[in-house]
């Protein structure tokens, strides 16, 4: 049951993602922001108050309350434990919220821990949750919040290992999504920094599955579906999954290879055995073929 509801959450994000994708990158005036305090307070000052408590909450009615009642026991811990327990107890959330496939919450107690300890995977997870986070979440005012603490993230994590790939698929991804939320990092970064970052990945790892996941989706958002096609394609090639199946078939329909983008549905179908998105996806079918 666990495996079936993180694949429909795949799906589903998948479909979020590319209704977002309508709304294309540069159209924004962009608005400062910085990072907000999360669960220790930084020397950033909060632009957008984003706490650990607002998006646990709804991550608690998602998972079910059995797998609540864990987190419920371990935040009842953290908030009576000694400064030699916090960190403990913050790592163990981390990876209790990452097990139950909820990354904003997580990311917030990955981003306590990195701030501790200032490790690199500390921030890369910080980094990679608060992208997921914002690629993920519903509520479009959280987004600016999720994107200013993945940047701030990536870069703490560029500078302990410059050259790790990673670290710059990341701070990429981040850079480019923030102008879809209409702010600008005040250190700088812009979405053309972000692609050319992207770039730079898979020309040293060309079947790099996240940074040519990524270049695609920003191709779809600037029009250039034949290019998004390659690189969902070259994921695949690596490991068939939902996202990228998805994708290719939004990109097929956009450019009249109804064939293709069929094909392409049906891969997502049999993925995922779930009524509700076989329905949809038959209707997407359905939708093509007359």
């Amino acid at each position: 049951m666990r495996l079936k509801q993180i694949i429909v959450i795949a799906l589903v994000t998948a479909i979020t993602v590319y209704l977002c994708l309508q709304h294309p990158v540069g159209l924004v005036k962009p608005k400062v922001i910085k990072a907000t305090s999360g669960v220790v307070s930084g020397s950033r000052p909060a632009a957008v108050n984003v706490t650990v408590d607002m998006v646990s909450t709804p991550a608690k009615s998602a998972i079910g309350t059995a797998l609540a009642a864990r987190i419920n026991d371990l935040e009842g811990q953290l908030k009576s434990a000694s400064d030699a327990d916090k960190l403990n107890l913050q790592k163990q959330l981390a990876k209790q919220w990452d097990d139950d496939n909820q990354p904003a919450p997580a990311a917030f107690y990955y981003q306590a821990v990195a701030r501790k300890e200032n490790a690199f995977e500390d921030w890369i997870n910080t980094g990679t949750h608060f992208n997921d986070a914002y690629k993920s979440i519903q509520d479009t005012a959280q987004q600016p919040a999720f994107v200013a603490n993945a940047i701030d993230a990536f870069k703490n994590a560029v500078k302990l290992k410059p050259e790790n790939l990673d670290a710059k698929t990341g701070l990429g991804i981040a850079y480019v999504n923030q102008t879809s939320s209409g702010i600008a990092d005040p250190e700088g970064g812009s979405p053309m920094q972000g692609i050319m970052l992207l770039l730079n990945v898979v020309k040293q790892d060309p079947n790099n599955r996240n940074a040519n996941l990524n270049l695609g989706i920003f191709a779809m958002k600037s029009g250039q579906f034949d290019k998004a096609v390659a690189r969902f394609k070259t994921v695949i090639a690596q490991k068939a999954e939902v996202e990228p199946y998805f994708y290719l078939a939004e990109s097929y329909k956009q450019l009249g290879m109804k064939k293709e983008a069929i094909d392409a549905y049906q891969k997502c179908k049999e993925m995922i055995p779930d009524p509700i998105i076989s329905q949809k996806i038959d209707q997407y079918i359905k939708d093509l073929k007359n």
